[in-house]
């Protein structure tokens, strides 16, 4: 430590001690000067709170929503494959089957134009016969009808029962319309002319053949398969029952395969073909002749032919 005394400096050993600073009248000092705080309103969020929504914040509501979306389409695609497996699976049970059915255009019992599109979305069981037919054709449309109710007790209206004449010479519209009302509410009637129902006869390999040089105003029988087959709602052959197949046979059979259907979640719809022909706004059929009594001039074939050529 060092002292002034008598004007000289002389350093001289110490205890050390505080430096004495003067006092002033200057008042408190404040080191940092802090502005008052203000009382927040009672309620009021901060903006963190404010960013806050219940226990998420906002990026993980946005996260949540887009996992959301994610999960969605996910199973949404993870469902249309699985369907699509149930399907190749039902259609894999199908190889070796016949190919029946495929297109037709023909003209229905309520006059108006009809093809095979038109059985698309649900189930069908078609009968070729026709309305003259003494005993085999009602017995097998009296079985078809009673498999079409006991069917909808189960599953609802999912197949639409369907005629198709082998007698395009005589069973004109005026005339099918009133054979079918005896069997089914909801059974669609078809005729056409002799190379239309010709086509449809020989898409579902049905076999039938007309008296050579029949008169079409008189009674003769025609020949014809007996047989309904069933038909899937994207108009693929699944099976055929004949005359010896029994009600329940053929019941048991096609509950079976509509659940099958049914369990591989593809949609099926209802069974609506006859409504929806005649009120769905189509016009009716320009072929006038389909209309008309029947004429005296001979069937087709006009000559006798092989059985063989009268096949189709």
């Amino acid at each position: 430590m060092f002292s002034f005394r008598h004007g000289m400096l002389r350093a001289f050993p110490s205890r050390a001690r505080p430096l004495a600073i003067p006092w002033t009248r200057v008042g408190p000092v404040r080191m940092l000067s802090v502005p008052p705080q203000q009382e927040k309103p009672k309620g009021a969020k901060t903006p963190i709170q404010r960013a806050s929504i219940g226990p998420f914040n906002v990026p993980a509501a946005v996260l949540f929503v887009a996992t959301g979306i994610g999960l969605y389409y996910y199973f949404k695609h993870e469902k249309a494959k699985l369907e699509e497996n149930k399907k190749r699976k039902l259609e894999n049970q199908a190889v070796g089957r016949p190919r029946i059915g495929g297109p037709f255009s023909l003209v229905s019992s309520t006059g108006h134009p009809f093809t095979h599109e038109d059985l698309l979305g649900s189930f069908s069981l078609i009968y070729f016969g026709f309305t003259n037919c003494p005993d085999i054709c009602p017995e097998e449309l009296d079985k078809m009808s009673t498999v079409v109710d006991e069917v909808a007790k189960t599953h609802g209206p999912v197949i639409n029962p369907v005629f198709i004449t082998c007698d395009p010479a005589r069973d004109r519209v005026p005339l099918v319309a009133e054979y079918i009302a005896d069997f089914h509410p909801r059974m669609i009637g078809l005729t056409g002319t002799y190379d239309e129902i010709k086509q449809a006869c020989k898409a579902y390999r049905v076999y039938f053949s007309t008296p050579p040089g029949a008169d079409p105003t008189s009674d003769y029988l025609v020949d014809h398969s007996i047989f309904f087959y069933l038909m899937d709602p994207e108009g693929k052959f699944v099976d055929a029952f004949g005359k010896s197949s029994t009600k329940d046979e053929v019941l048991g059979k096609v509950l079976d395969y509509i659940q099958r259907w049914k369990n591989t979640g593809i949609p099926l719809s209802e069974a609506n073909a006859k409504e929806k022909a005649a009120t769905d706004g189509r016009p009716t059929s320009n072929e006038r002749s389909l209309f008309e009594q029947p004429s005296s001039e001979p069937s087709i074939p006009p000559a006798v032919l092989t059985t063989e050529a009268r096949m189709v």
